[in-house]
């Protein structure tokens, strides 16, 4: 009687999960919006994932997704699903990963832009080591602001507001924005005297993006000033390329502190002025919904603030 007991007991997860291909299929589609992106990425007909799926609902009792006229979109259910799903994955992911490699060290995926990927990361990763010897770092550079759902990461960095609702965000610094320039450029060009005396300056600029980025009309605005039609000698598509043009003695630029700290520190760039502008939105750290904040990640913030 007692060996049946135990039995039943431990054979439970089979009852309750009848189907894991169901729920690899069912965290594709949710990955991808999409049956027939999940198709392809698994080798399978979209009426067999469709039908899976299918399934899987009648057995939740529950709809995991609108069935939309393009896509789909997950329900409420669905996403406190796939939040468990998708964080279980990554989990098992890790460590077939490691074991795999036979070392011990854990890999966690951080998703930034480009501009925190080379201006913030890159010239701190030697003291990643000391500060985690454990960790072992794979950056998944975005264009802009990437989505958790979307990308096959652990972790993201975000400029914001710090609410969104993919994550749990933690923050990692505030900025001030102000101008630099090189010292070559300082030689040659006349050190403006007031705000006013900026406007005319060879200014270099980066392309206002949906994250809130602060280009020059906003920065002399927010500064107090009323600036005319500005005039660029150069404008670029990424802040880190604009960087590059200050480096290089081309013009003026608006220094975000904890991007160009280290080169301020190096003397490859210095401040034009006292003026100074603290924009509202931070930088953070998010951690997908349905994965704990351990000890690795509350190290990675600090490397990542104090660095």
């Amino acid at each position: 009687m007692k060996t049946q007991e135990y039995g039943n007991k431990h054979k439970g997860y089979r009852r309750i999960i009848p189907s894991m291909t169901a729920l690899l299929e069912f965290e594709a589609v949710a990955r991808h919006n999409s049956f027939t992106l999940a198709a392809q990425e698994l080798g399978v007909t979209q009426a067999a994932v469709s039908k899976q799926v299918k399934q899987l609902e009648e057995t939740l009792g529950s709809q995991l997704f609108q069935r939309l006229h393009r896509g789909v979109r997950l329900t409420s259910e669905g996403q406190a699903l796939y939040a468990v799903i998708s964080d279980s994955l990554q989990k098992i992911a890790s460590v077939f990963d490691r074991l795999s490699e036979g070392g011990n060290e854990q890999e966690l995926v951080l998703s930034c832009t480009a501009t925190f990927s080379q201006l913030r990361v890159m010239p701190r990763l030697g003291t990643l080591r000391t500060a985690l010897p454990h960790v072992r770092l794979r950056l998944a550079t975005q264009m802009f602001m990437g989505d958790l759902r979307n990308h096959d990461v652990d972790l993201l960095v975000r400029y914001g507001n710090g609410r969104w609702e993919d994550g749990t965000a933690v923050q990692l610094f505030e900025e001030e924005i102000f101008p630099v320039c090189s010292p070559d450029w300082l030689t040659r060009n006349s050190l403006p005297e007031s705000l006013e005396g900026l406007y005319g300056a060879d200014l270099l600029d980066a392309d206002a993006t949906t994250e809130g980025w602060m280009t020059w009309p906003t920065w002399f605005r927010e500064a107090g000033g009323h600036p005319p039609k500005l005039r660029y000698s150069l404008r670029c598509h990424l802040y880190a390329d604009t960087v590059q043009a200050a480096l290089h003695g081309h013009g003026v630029a608006l220094g975000w502190g904890r991007m160009v700290d280290h080169l301020l520190a190096s003397g490859e760039l210095v401040r034009l002025t006292d003026l100074v502008v603290k924009p509202r939105e931070a930088y953070y750290l998010v951690v997908p919904h349905g994965r704990s904040t351990t000890p690795t990640i509350l190290g990675l913030v600090d490397w990542l603030r104090d660095s």
